[in-house]
């Protein structure tokens, strides 16, 4: 079975956001992977000093076949930084990982199944 980490921002964390709503969506979508024969796993990251910690410990999991990188990290022009910063710790620890972006929260599946 394929495996896949998905790595973004937890919307419980981001002020002004109905948080619970986004998760449940982000929820929704993971279990969507399992509807397609795909093992997957989400890693939500808060935009503080725990984030590196978060995705090393996902990415050093196991071996991923593709990590998708979220929109909200890479979107916003503010975390462009942050972005680099996920785009080499998938380079460092999970080396064989293709790496693929969505576009929403919603279409994840169809970033990995580009890969996979």
């Amino acid at each position: 079975m394929s495996s896949v980490l998905i790595l973004g921002i937890d919307p419980l964390t981001i002020p002004g956001m109905d948080g619970a709503a986004v998760r449940a969506a982000l929820e929704q979508e993971l279990t969507r992977f399992g509807d397609h024969a795909i093992e997957a796993s989400m890693a939500l990251i808060a935009l503080d000093e725990s984030a590196e910690t978060t995705m090393v410990t996902a990415l050093s999991e196991r071996e991923w076949d593709v990590v998708v990188i979220g929109g909200g990290i890479r979107k916003p022009e503010p975390l462009l930084e942050l972005f680099e910063q996920v785009v080499n710790l998938v380079r460092r620890h999970a080396p064989k990982a293709a790496i693929a972006f969505n576009s929403s929260g919603g279409d994840s599946v169809e970033a990995a199944k580009r890969w996979l």
